[in-house]
Order: structure tokens, then sequence, then C-alpha cells
């Protein structure tokens, strides 16, 4: 016979004797979790080298590069910023992507066309038109371009033909009243320049060729408030304060001049034109070392600015350096200006040092230009004495 435990039996045999617990230690898991991370990361490292060795390293990621329609918008803001060599770039750039977009090429050939750089402006506005000819900002573009350039008989007939394509394009009619003043037709000037001022009256060129008008016309304190009010909506292109600075010149006003030139030598530091026409103002006060300090950088800016070089030989004569004025003038020349007058003053330059073989050869190119030419005659006469 099995006897059941008693009550004080069961509990003596299961209840274990009562020990205290051990206090857990927190350092062993930080250990734990130091190990694993160091060596998931030794397993990865070991990893990315394998695969850098079978494909090689990734690419370092680059900008998004921007297509030609974005380039020429970056271009334009540029422009109206007066920052011409920076939209010079970006037209440049867009071209290079997309050689068949006309719109760069004429927006293009403007920049240069403002920074009298004509004969390049006409080659890429021809460029423009030939891609698309109904474009009447193309055919306004090489327009100007050919009337900056000497070419107005042409500008007109290409201004006329973006006149038809949009008539209610208000800069095709202030470059096509310029072309016109230019050739002297002074009623159709008149008439299309009211054009442009009824479409668009708040546009810098308009108002610049406004003044132009009132300017071909004698009318120069017109001129200037229209050139003015060009400048007060656009601050920022430096061809306008050549406008300003030319008509304060004719009318005598030689400090309003220089500060106007200088306005456009600070607008556009890479435009030798603005040191030229200020060097120019204080010629004609007889400040020549002003001017051949002026001049001096126009040549730095652009070594290839033919005027720069005209200027600074004569300006170098009149202060008889005749040495430096005939490398002056030699480069002038060989740049393509050939004139009456670059001629018998590189002359004289050659007169004075005793050369008389060199000037009576450049007398004779200054006479071959104008044979009507008294200062070549008398130089030549000179130096056959």
């Amino acid at each position: 016979m099995t006897l059941s435990p008693g009550p004080s039996q069961s509990r003596t045999m299961y209840l274990e004797p009562w020990r205290p617990r051990r206090k857990r230690s927190f350092w062993p898991w930080v250990l734990s979790v130091a190990i694993a991370v160091s060596t998931g990361w030794y397993l990865y490292s070991k990893q990315t080298a394998l695969l850098e060795a079978v494909r090689g390293p990734l690419p370092t990621p680059t900008p998004t590069e921007i297509g030609p329609a974005e380039h020429v918008a970056v271009g334009d803001s540029l422009f109206f910023e007066g920052r011409y060599d920076d939209a010079i770039g970006e037209y440049r750039r867009a071209t290079e992507q997309d050689p068949t977009m006309s719109a760069a090429y004429a927006k293009w050939a403007r920049v240069l066309t403002v920074r009298r750089k004509t004969n390049e402006a006409v080659t890429l506005a021809r460029r423009a038109v030939e891609l698309d000819a109904e474009s009447a900002f193309n055919l306004a573009a090489l327009g100007m371009a050919l009337d900056w350039n000497g070419q107005a008989l042409e500008a007109i007939d290409r201004l006329r033909k973006a006149t038809s394509v949009a008539p209610d394009y208000a800069q095709a009619y202030a470059f096509l009243a310029e072309a016109y003043g230019d050739r002297g037709l002074i009623i159709p000037a008149r008439e299309a320049i009211a054009k442009a001022m009824e479409l668009d009256p708040d546009d810098p060129f308009v108002r610049r060729n406004n003044g132009y008008m009132l300017e071909l016309s004698g009318d120069y304190r017109g001129a200037i408030a229209e050139y003015e009010a060009a400048v007060a909506i656009n601050p920022n292109l430096a061809f306008l304060y050549h406008d300003l600075g030319r008509n304060h010149r004719v009318l005598g006003e030689f400090e309003e001049a220089a500060y106007q030139f200088e306005q456009a030598t600070q607008h556009d530091p890479t435009d030798p034109s603005g040191h030229d026409q200020l060097a120019m103002v204080y010629f004609a006060q007889g400040a020549y070392d002003l001017a051949a300090s002026q001049l001096e950088k126009a040549v730095d800016v652009d070594p290839d600015y033919a005027t720069a070089r005209s200027h600074l030989g004569l300006t170098l004569y009149v202060r008889r350096n005749y040495e430096e004025a005939i490398i002056h003038l030699n480069k002038a020349i060989e740049l393509g200006a050939r004139t009456e007058d670059n001629y018998y003053i590189l002359g004289y330059c050659y007169a004075y040092l005793d050369q008389c073989t060199e000037a009576r050869a450049a007398f004779q190119e200054s006479l071959a230009i104008n044979p009507l030419s008294d200062l070549a005659r008398q130089g030549l006469a000179q130096c056959k004495e």
C-alpha cells in the first residue's frame, strides 16, 4: 500500500531552498554587440573591395548637364545683366550641343554687335538666318549687325522682311529706323521709329534708337534724354553709356562725357572701346598722358583692337615718342586699319627719325588712299628735300 505524502512532505520535496539572484553584468552585452558590428563591417569592406576589383570603382556623381535651350535662357539673363562674356559662353555651349539652334547664333551675334565686333557678328547672324529664314528675331539680329558693320542697304532689306514676318515686333522697326537713318533716309526712319515707340516704348533698344534718330537730326539734348531713358530701363547695357558719352562730347561737355565712358568701362571691363573713347576725350583736352594710359588699357584688354592701336600711335606721335608710335601704327595697319591718316602719321614718325625711305613709302600709301591728302603731300615733299 502506497501512502500519499502529507502536506508537509509535498512542500519539502518540490521547493528549492531560496538563494539570492546574481546581478547580471551589462558589459558582456556591449562587448558582444561591438564584436558583431566590427565583424559585419570587416565582411562588408572585404565585399566592397572585391566588387571594386571586379568592376572598378563607382563613378563620381557629376552635375546634370543642361540642354541647349536652357543655355540660351541663361545667356539671355546674363546679357541683360551686362555680363557679355558669360552670355557668349552660354550661347556657344548651346550651339555646340545643338548646331541647328538658330536663336543661339542670333543672340550671340547681338552681343558681338554691341561689342562692335561686327564682322564676326554678321557671320553668326547669317548662320542663324540660314537655319531659320522666317524668324523675325534672326532677321532683326542680322539687320542690326549689318548696319553696325556699315552695310546699311542690305540691313534695310533684312529688317523690312523682319517687320513683314512679325508686324508687331518693335525691335525690328527700331533697327530699321537706325539703318534708314544711316542711309540718310530720314522720313522712313522717323516712320519706323514712331511705329517701334508705339509698339513697345519700354524696350531699351527702342528707346536707344529713338535717341539715335534725334542725334542724327542734331537734337543732342533730346538724344541724351532718350539714352537716359534707356539706361533707366536697363542700366547694365554698356553701349548705352557710349551713346551718352558721344553726345556730351559733341556738346563740349567733356567732364560728363568722360564720366559716361568711364561708366562704360565699369559695366563692361573687357570691352576695349570704352577705354578708347575715354582716351579720346582726354586727347581732345590735351591730356595726352591720360589718353595714352587709357589706350594702353584698351590694348591690354584686346591686343587686336585696331582702333585703339591707331589712337595710341597718334597719341605717342604727339608726345614725340616716334619709335613706339611706329610699332602701334604698323600693328593697326596689319590688323586692317589701312587708313589715310594712319599712313601719313606713320610717315611723319619715320621722317622725324630720318628714315626717309620708310617715310616716303608710308606717304605714298596715304596718297594711294586719298590722292588729295595735303598732309601726305607735304610729308612726301619734305622727304624729297
